[in-house]
């Protein structure tokens, strides 16, 4: 403490702004509590503990989690110097109550966290004093989930999870980390649910849940751990071993899920546009519904579009007549889940209508020509002042409206790259034959074989198939007129040209993975996270070619269902969602580089592996630690203090060679004084002399 002294005396002397002073680096003291941490045989529902000195309690909520949990919310609240807790259920016989602060308790001034603070109480003769922790993450993408609930029954059966509330609970942190405490001894099985409804356990199916299979047995042993105590400078000054308790199990890894729904209903019906509407359901449909006009004729009034799963169907309206109404009313007939969990007809009565009535959306398109006439008006005064009469016609020639589309072009294409043809309306008409397909030879335009093919799941594409070959540019024409869509408007000449790059601009990604399984499909992964490809994996290998310079991630699923995609789990089936990993790091490819990397998914634990860069919620920066504040501020007054006297020297230096400039200059001053001195009086003898001699001669 002298070095801090020394240089507070030494920054009322030094240039510069004085400090306030060392931080505070105490956090707040317990001076006392009713009941006593500890306490058994407790009958007093409100808990009630004071401090040293004015405190906080940061974030109530998510950092006091009391246990057992309570039904009712309890009040907490920060008075001053304390801090006052009123339990509202009933109390439980023979039963420990914590009530766990976390970090949240800080001092009013400086934010000295009072640390991991557990206040436990019993109600009978023991205070359980077991630990366990752990973390939970999302199941598919392994990413740390906050402020999810985690529980603990000693009822080893299925249905307590689904109809008993927890007897222990915690809550994760930004990391996803959990500590439940004040456990008894004894087995335990352990849960985690999002808990929407507060009913701490699994009361929803659109509550994200998780589990472990395996029983927990909370146990602890005696262990040491390094203790380091620094000096006011920040070195360390003494290196100790700690002796502590280690509760185990701490590395528990809890995967969470969203279960699928199994409740099937009209989710959503509504109309974008005039020409069309969109059925959404809760669930994929078993067979189509069935539309009935109420005000219009539904035989062949539409074309429907699906999604992939069938659980979103759009209906294109044909005609013009029917879609022009501002509401159509339609019954549909579909199957939906009733009060006994199963599929029962249901018919439902909608009226659909757009944002815009048919008459609003004429005023907008008649203002619109009204401006654009305006405008047309100003142009042909510009091109008759200039007599541009080519200007003129062109600018009068109606503009006509064709088939909107969108076709596949550029250069640097990648031979994994599907060309592809979209509308924005679905197409009643094709000519085959309009379409043109040709590979460029030195000049000339070769027509090449190529098939053209509707998409199955989305109706507004089209894809074109050829043997597309690196180094090689292609040519695609579609004539004007070949395709008409559903509302009358036909395409405009289409030309794309098609570059594809040399093999040597590409890259190439092998992954080796030890222990595979047949399931296991690896995905390359973009910098948002998003598969650019996927292959399973071939007596444990992946290989990825033809890849675009970039950085890339690496992951992997275990596809145990065989359908190509991650499929979360089932409580009721006790199937847990399909496993997945992550390579913890980047892997940047250049152009012409064959890269390999050898995987261990063991390696490492599920928490540590998904990339930093990849996590949606990046981990919070600590605040600084006190007592390293004090340790900069320390450093911050040396550098002053070495600042000043480097200023100090500089300027007694500067005096210096100003004295001896000056006492140089008064030297110098003082010769030529005296040089014009002797001068003179060298002068005045000469002239003496002259005129003696001048006076011996006259004389003579």
């Amino acid at each position: 403490m002298a070095i801090i002294a020394f240089a507070a005396l030494w920054g009322c002397a030094a240039i510069g702004n004085p400090d306030g002073g060392a931080f505070d680096e105490t956090p707040p003291k317990i001076t006392g509590s009713h009941p006593k941490n500890g306490a058994t045989g407790v009958n007093s529902k409100k808990v009630s503990i004071d401090f040293n000195e004015f405190i906080k309690l940061e974030n109530p909520n998510d950092n006091v989690i009391i246990s057992p949990p309570q039904i009712e919310h309890p009040e907490v609240k920060v008075t001053g110097k304390k801090i006052q807790v009123e339990l509202f259920d009933s109390l439980k016989p023979n039963t420990t109550y914590s009530i766990d602060f976390s970090d949240g308790i800080i001092d009013n001034n400086e934010g000295n966290q009072l640390g991991n603070y557990c206040f436990r109480f019993s109600t009978g003769d023991v205070i359980d004093s077991l630990e366990i922790s752990g973390y939970v993450l999302n199941a598919q993408d392994l990413e740390p989930i906050k402020g999810i609930t985690v529980g603990l029954h000693s009822d080893l059966s299925d249905s307590a999870f689904l109809t008993k509330p927890f007897e222990r609970v915690s809550r994760t942190d930004a990391a996803g980390h959990f500590n439940i405490r004040a456990i008894a001894p004894g087995k335990y099985r352990i849960y985690a649910v999002s808990d929407m409804d507060q009913t701490f356990s699994f009361s929803q199916r659109n509550e994200r849940i998780a589990w472990m299979d395996s029983v927990i047995v909370p146990t602890f042993e005696i262990a040491y751990r390094e203790d380091t105590i620094f000096n006011d400078d920040g070195s360390v000054d003494t290196t100790l071993l700690v002796k502590y308790t280690h509760f185990m199990p701490d590395d528990i890894t809890l995967l969470a899920f969203t279960p699928t729904p199994t409740i099937q209903y009209m989710s959503k019906a509504e109309r974008a546009t005039h020409e069309k509407f969109t059925l959404q359901f809760s669930l994929p449909v078993d067979s189509m519904p069935l539309i009935k006009g109420i005000n219009f004729d539904e035989n062949d009034a539409y074309v429907l579009q699906h999604s992939e799963r069938y659980d979103t169907l759009t209906f294109w309206m044909k005609d013009s007549t029917v879609y022009y109404k501002d509401t159509l009313i339609l019954s549909v007939s579909y199957l939906a889940t009733d009060t006994a969990g199963l599929l029962s007809p249901t018919t439902d009565t909608l009226k659909l209508s757009p944002k815009k009535t048919r008459a609003k959306i004429l005023k907008e398109q008649a203002k619109i020509r009204e401006e654009d006439q305006k405008q047309l008006e100003k142009k042909l005064k510009k091109l008759e002042k200039a007599g541009d009469s080519l200007g003129i016609v062109k600018l009068l020639t109606p503009q006509k409206e064709f088939l909107k589309s969108t076709l596949t072009s550029g250069s640097g294409l990648n031979l994994y790259k599907d060309i592809t043809l979209q509308f924005t309306e679905p197409v009643s008409f094709v000519s085959d034959s309009a379409f043109h397909v040709q590979l460029k030879q030195d000049t000339t335009w070769l027509d090449i074989p190529f098939e053209i093919e509707q998409d199955t799941l989305n109706i507004l594409k089209y894809s074109i198939y050829a043997e597309w070959r690196p180094e090689n540019t292609y040519q695609i024409t579609i004539d004007s007129a070949s395709i008409v869509g559903l509302y009358g408007l036909h395409n405009d000449k289409i030309k794309s040209t098609l570059i594809y790059s040399e093999l040597s601009r590409f890259s190439k990604m092998t992954v080796n993975v030890a222990n595979p399984k047949p399931g296991y499909t690896v995905n390359i992964l973009n910098g948002q996270g998003l598969a650019v490809r996927s292959s399973k994996l071939e007596n444990g290998t992946a290989e990825f070619f033809l890849l675009n310079p970039s950085t890339y991630f690496i992951s992997m699923f275990d596809d145990v269902n065989g359908n190509d995609k991650w499929d979360n789990g089932e409580y009721d089936e006790k199937r847990q969602a399909e496993g997945v990993w992550y390579i913890n790091r980047s892997f940047t490819l250049r152009p012409d580089w064959e890269h390999s990397v050898d995987w261990n998914i063991n390696e490492i634990p599920l928490t540590e592996q998904k990339p930093e860069a990849l996590r949606k919620v990046k981990p919070k920066k600590n605040a600084k630690d006190i007592h390293q504040k004090n340790v900069e501020r320390l450093e911050k007054k040396a550098k002053n203090k070495e600042s000043d006297l480097k200023k100090k020297e500089e300027k007694r230096q500067e005096r210096k060679e100003r004295r001896e400039r000056d006492k140089e200059y008064r030297e110098n001053r003082l010769k030529a004084k005296q040089a014009q001195i002797d001068s003179q009086n060298g002068t005045d003898i000469q002239a003496e002399n002259q005129d003696q001699a001048e006076n011996e001669n006259q004389e003579n």
